[in-house]
């Protein structure tokens, strides 16, 4: 086999090595552990599953948008992670996600719907961190102002606010 040709086979076999790998290696969480992911996943950093800190989080593709909710009298703007970006992160393999807030409210929501609309983990809420009595550390939260037909009961008791764990399904 010739030099350039052999060359082209290495460089294949290291892009198909590195498309097999998890899409994101965790590492263990150094600050206060926000998120716990657990289920059908295929990265952990824990036996049950995958936790992440804030610089965890903060290291995924950041989106922030401002939308109208039934809590907030005026739209508040949110930043933080797509939902669909954190399941990648993770190798989510489920069809459900339960959301698991820190009063053990629970809600289902399908994957499928994480990867059609901008769900968002929001950890700031106008650029600050939330705190727990401003619905955080974290909150799930649709697009409502974007999406008009995404305003509708089902999808407001999805926006779990005090999350604490994502359970893949």
């Amino acid at each position: 086999m010739n030099a350039p040709a052999l060359h082209r086979r290495t460089v294949l076999c290291a892009i198909a090595a590195w498309a097999s790998l998890p899409a994101w290696a965790l590492e263990a969480p150094a600050g206060k552990v926000l998120l716990s992911v657990t289920g059908d996943i295929e990265a952990r950093n824990t036996p049950d599953g995958a936790d992440f800190d804030l610089a965890m989080l903060e290291r995924l593709a950041q989106h922030s948008f401002s939308t109208k909710t039934p809590w907030y009298p005026t739209p508040r703007k949110f930043t933080g992670v797509l939902l669909r970006d954190l399941l990648a992160a993770v190798g989510a393999r489920g069809k459900t996600v339960r959301a698991v807030a820190l009063n053990d409210y629970r809600v289902d929501i399908p994957v499928e719907e994480a990867q059609r609309h901008d769900l968002l983990v929001a950890y700031r809420l106008d650029d600050q961190p939330m705190l727990v009595r401003d619905k955080g550390p974290l909150v799930i939260i649709y697009p409502f102002d974007d999406q008009p037909a995404l305003r509708s009961a089902r999808n407001y008791s999805r926006a779990a606010w005090q999350l604490r764990q994502l359970e893949l399904r």
